[in-house]
């Protein structure tokens, strides 16, 4: 059974960092693309950053340069570290993976949800 667990989130202040952690069960990280998604109240589901199989990475524009998401194969983690936090950063973060490979971006599997509260 597939399982992803989101933790890190929390309350932090603008310009601050926080390390957001996805830990799965159930199938191996290394071999499926995986994405950081997040949901401000009241807007739509944003992608944050997305690593695939190989590595590879990209990042939307309100975050490049701020976030790098990362893996650990052999714990089976996923990681988003998110540096100079912005108050518009505020959202529920999600991890998702389609589990497919190649990766096909129809996410079929989702964590629960960490929340993440930038304050001014």
């Amino acid at each position: 059974q597939v399982q992803l667990v989101e933790s890190g989130g929390g309350s932090v202040q603008a310009g601050g960092s926080l390390r957001l952690s996805c830990v799965a069960s159930g199938y191996t990280y290394s071999d499926y693309c995986m994405t950081w998604f997040r949901q401000a109240p009241g807007k739509e589901r944003e992608e944050v950053a997305f690593i695939d199989s190989d590595g590879s990475s990209n990042y939307a524009d309100s975050v490049k340069g701020r976030f790098t998401i990362s893996k650990d194969n052999r714990k089976n983690i996923l990681y988003l570290q998110m540096d100079s936090l912005k108050p518009e950063d505020t959202a529920m973060y999600y991890c998702a993976s389609p589990l497919r490979d190649p990766c096909d971006y129809v996410y079929r599997y989702w964590g629960q949800g960490t929340q993440v509260t930038v304050s001014s």
